[in-house]
Formats: C-alpha cells, structure tokens, sequence
C-alpha cells in the first residue's frame, strides 16, 4: 500500500494539480451527460501522455523542481562539473587527479552499489573537497517504471550506503538517465534531496571522439551552466582511453578561459540558501 505522506508532504507541481482537476472533471462530466464520456475519456489519455513525455524528458520541470542551470546566487561566472555512474577503480582515481593538478571542485553523482563496491574511492572523493550525489542505488534502466515504494527503497538504500561509507548525507539527487515518473519528487522532498539535471552533455559514454564531445560541452559555454560528464561507464576511443580522460584536461583549459569558476552543486546551494536569508 502507499504510504500517503509520501505525497501529502510534498507540494504538487502546477502540472499534477491541473491533472487530479481534470480527472475531477472528467468524472462529473460523465455523470451528468454519460453522452460525453468519450471527450472525457480522450482528455484522460492525453494528460497521461503529457505526464509521460514530462519524464521523459529530463530537464523538464512539470514534474516537480529540477535544475537545470545553477542558481543565480551562485555567481554569474560559476559552472558545475558533474560526473556520473562513478566511482569506477580506472576511470575515477585519473579524474581526481586531473581535477587536483587544476584546482577544481565538481560534483560525483554515484551509483550507490558502486559506493558498496569500491568504498576507498568514495571516501577519496569527499576526501579532496569534492561533492557526492545520490544516483540511485543499481542505475536500473527501469528506475522510471517503479512505483513509490521501489523508488523510495532504492533512494533511501543509496543514501544509507553513501553516508555510512562517506560519513556525508548527498544533498543531490539525478535519475538514472534522467527518467522518472510522477512519484519521484514526494520520494525527493521526504529525503531532502534537490533533483538535478544538465544544462549540457556531451554524450560521453557513447561518443568515442573527443573533439565532439568537448564540442558539445563548451558551445556556448556560459556561467550558471550544469555539464555532465561520466567517470563511470565511459567511452573509448580507438585507441582504448576513456574519452572522459582526453577531453577533460581541455575542458578544464575552456572553463578558464571563458574566465569561468568551477564549483560544486553543495557550494551553489549554500550560496542560494545565504541569499535568501539576506534578503528575508
């Protein structure tokens, strides 16, 4: 049975209100014209496509808060690096290194089983300033399809591991692929974790050419920009190297020259959260 407070306890976004109203409606409609219940029958069907495509799409927010740009508070020069599906034993420890020899903090949103997995690499992550995300705990291709049970069990079991391991609680939380489905924002609120998506990606772990992967992310690279890059399931180029490890170092090298500020998504919260106060 669902819990009810996994929805009381979170405000609905104007696009689920609209729906519960038109499923009202539709309802009264044929019980006072049973003539009509086709028209209303048709409008049923056509908001549950539109609340299908609103998961589908990642950086939508009809489903409830999502940035996709970085908080305005954060500085008009601030950008966000954000790596998923980490931590990952080859990939993971040259990504630290790189961001180290550049002075650069990013954001790891990690896969919970992986955190379990390889503890150490976890730990070596908050361990340089870094911050961790919650990306669900098996990155299941049918994350989207659970119902609010399965997604809180697996939310709530990626969190546990990563604070038992980390001794940090993830403040961010990105779906596996972007999806979800209508009760994941309850499940979020009742967690006290922020949805993230991109502003920019570069397709990285199906793009075996560096050049067009660093294109992608750096077109119209701007200060507020999310960019998403992947430690964990990384492309290889043809000669075998994770492209991750071939375009960062020139990532880095445009973020800098664009007179840009690498910060991670806890520091743009923060900021945001310092802002409202001050204006209060």
């Amino acid at each position: 049975m669902t819990d009810p407070r996994s929805f009381s306890s979170a405000p609905w976004p104007p696009l689920l209100r609209g729906s519960l109203l038109l499923h009202i409606a539709a309802a009264a409609s044929v019980l006072a014209r049973p003539s009509w219940w086709r028209a209303a029958l048709a409008a049923v069907i056509a908001d549950h496509l539109l609340i299908t495509a609103a998961g589908l799409w990642p950086r939508s927010a009809l489903l409830g808060p999502n940035w996709v740009h970085l908080p305005a508070a954060a500085g008009t020069a601030a950008v966000a690096l954000t790596f998923d599906d980490g931590p990952d034993p080859e990939v993971t420890p040259q990504v630290l290194a790189l961001l180290a020899a550049h002075a650069v903090p990013a954001t790891f949103f990690c896969i919970g089983e992986r955190v379990a997995r390889y503890p150490q690499l976890a730990r070596a992550i908050v361990a340089q300033g870094h911050t961790l995300g919650n990306h669900s705990y098996r990155h299941s291709v049918a994350f989207s399809l659970l119902g609010p049970q399965a997604q809180r069990a697996d939310v709530q079991r990626s969190q546990e591991v990563i604070r038992q391991t980390t001794g940090t609680t993830p403040e961010f939380f990105r779906a596996p692929a972007g999806l979800r489905n209508v009760f994941l924002t309850p499940v979020l609120v009742r967690a006290d974790l922020q949805l993230v998506s991109w502003t920019r990606r570069g397709f990285d772990t199906v793009t075996t050419d560096p050049a067009r992967v660093l294109r992608a992310l750096t077109r119209n690279l701007r200060g507020g920009d999310i960019l998403l890059l992947h430690d964990g399931h990384a492309a290889r180029t043809a000669a075998g190297r994770p492209v991750l490890l071939e375009v960062l170092p020139w990532l880095l090298a445009a973020i800098a020259g664009a007179g840009l500020v690498p910060i991670t998504l806890q520091a743009a919260r923060a900021a945001a959260a310092a802002h409202t106060v001050a204006t209060a």
